[in-house]
This record gives structure tokens, sequence and C-alpha cells, in this order.
């Protein structure tokens, strides 16, 4: 499961971004690239994976490995429901436990409000999959 979380994550920031892009964690450490192209890299530039414009994520053998619905629900590749992302940038898992929270400046913060990452320029919801659903 954290694997398709992680594909998630990257692959719909993708669909939303122009140009190419970084996410950071806490130490400001750059820990994915994302291109225009739906193209994912990893921190040493290895693609690992894709996302179409319909929110099926794929990894980089064009797998499918989940889907990101609109309204925030998070399905894996058999269209279970494995968390939520609602629009406040409360993050909880399947079971609606809140797992933590995401800024509308890029922060991200565990449930204990302690920053674990930075993602500036994606909205929050997006930036959710990748921190909590690993």
């Amino acid at each position: 499961m954290r694997r398709f979380f992680f594909f998630v994550f990257f692959l719909t920031l993708t669909a939303l971004s122009v140009s190419a892009q970084t996410v950071q964690d806490a130490s400001y450490r750059i820990v994915a690239h994302i291109k225009s192209d739906g193209t994912i890299q990893d921190d040493s530039y290895r693609i690992i994976g894709h996302i179409n414009s319909k929110g099926t994520i794929q990894d980089a053998s064009y797998r499918i490995v989940g889907h990101l619905e609109r309204n925030g629900t998070v399905q894996d590749a058999s269209y279970r429901i494995v968390g939520h992302i609602e629009p406040n940038g409360v993050i909880k898992d399947a079971s609606y436990r809140i797992l933590g929270y995401v800024k509308t400046d890029g922060t991200v913060q565990d449930a204990s409000y302690r920053v674990i990452g930075l993602v500036k320029g994606v909205p929050m919801e997006w930036a959710a999959l990748y921190f909590f659903f690993r």
C-alpha cells in the first residue's frame, strides 16, 4: 500500500503542474521531481510513474496502482477506499482517523502538528497523498 500512495501523490501533482516542480521533506531535502508531461522522477531522476487525465495512476511500467477521485477519496487499484483528503487540509485514513494536516502555504504537519514536509505551489489536498498515505 505504501508504494501505491507514493505513486498517487507524485502522479497527481503532475496533472496540476505546468513546469517541473520539486517536493521536499522536513529537512528541505528534495525527494521528487515532477515534469509537466506526466512523468514523475525520484530524487535520482529515475522514472517512477505516470498519470492520465482521468485520474488513473500508473507505475513506471504503466500498471494501474490507484485512482484519485475529485471529491478527495483515495482508492487503490481495486477501488477500495484507503483515505480521504478534506478541502480544509485535514487528512484522514479510511476509518476517518486524523493523520495530519496540510496548510495552504505547503507546510505538511503530522497529527501532533510537527512539520514533516514542504510542497510549495501545490494544492494542499494533493500534498497529503505522499506524506500521509505511504
